[in-house]
């Protein structure tokens, strides 16, 4: 099913405000989705979900590319580290996926529930100390309930970013450090979801995958970079200032419209 201009823009700005800005894109994709009376299916075109991970992405290594280029040469401690904090989102996906408990990442009703937990998370950020702690030294078992906090992003609602940072600087990161391990983690996650759909587009008939011309496509790929880009530079001033709670309004709000939408109106 062929997606209007309009909507491939717009969902290609959701992608890359919501990808890092603490306020979870896949709640807002789902909830998006419902809102222009279509179902997850209908957004759910391979070619497009691959081109939009694919922009954000690549403003992740235009951003960190220093920091990538050191993890790839000199300390790959960083990488054994990431490959650790990655398998908790691993080992949820295909639990979630064999038990058909994937059916909840679907759901506008989940999505909302969840952004009312990261809007608390959001808030209780306030109360984290400073700490002095750079990315560099983090610890195996740090790196592992990071990763653990990634996999609760897996829910619809429930932000990758804010649920990352916020537990990287409870366990003792600074600010900017669990931003920096937060951000480096989504580069294999992202990789991941990449992964994932060219997967499904082989598992499809031939025929299912006659989508969008390559020019829509190229479209959205450089508006998901362009906003992405601006969105994470934005969201690490904003981390440096401990202003990270700022986010936690907009997905109460959100939240709370979703849940008197899906309980009252439908």
């Amino acid at each position: 099913m062929d997606l209007p201009v309009w909507q491939i823009i717009l969902l290609a700005v959701v992608q890359g405000i919501a990808e890092f800005l603490p306020i979870s894109s896949s709640g807002h994709l789902v909830v998006l989705a419902t809102l222009l009376g279509a179902d997850a299916e209908t957004f759910d075109l391979v070619e497009l979900n691959i081109v939009l991970h694919a922009g954000t992405l690549g403003s992740i290594l235009v951003v960190y590319r220093r920091h990538l280029f050191e993890a790839l040469t000199t300390d790959w401690r960083i990488l054994f580290l990431l490959a650790l904090a990655t398998l908790p989102a691993v080992i949820a996906a295909v639990v979630l996926k064999l038990s058909g408990g994937d059916a909840l990442l679907e759901s506008p009703l989940v999505a909302g529930m969840c952004l009312l937990v990261t809007g608390v998370i959001l808030l209780l950020s306030q109360r984290l100390s400073q700490n002095e702690q750079m990315y560099e030294a983090t610890t195996w078992g740090q790196a592992w309930w990071i990763g653990c906090a990634q996999a609760l992003a897996i829910l619809p609602g429930i932000s990758r970013s804010g649920s990352t940072i916020c537990s990287g600087q409870a366990l003792g990161l600074s600010r900017e450090a669990a931003a920096t391990f937060s951000f480096l983690m989504a580069v294999p996650a992202i990789l991941g979801a990449i992964v994932l759909e060219l997967a499904k587009s082989l598992s499809q008939p031939a025929e299912a995958n006659n989508g969008l011309p390559a020019w829509l496509l190229l479209l959205g790929a450089l508006v998901s970079f362009a906003v992405g880009w601006a969105s994470l530079v934005l969201l690490l001033r904003i981390v440096q200032r401990g202003r990270l709670h700022w986010f936690a309004w907009w997905c109460l709000a959100v939240g709370l419209f979703v849940l008197v939408w899906q309980t009252t109106i439908r």
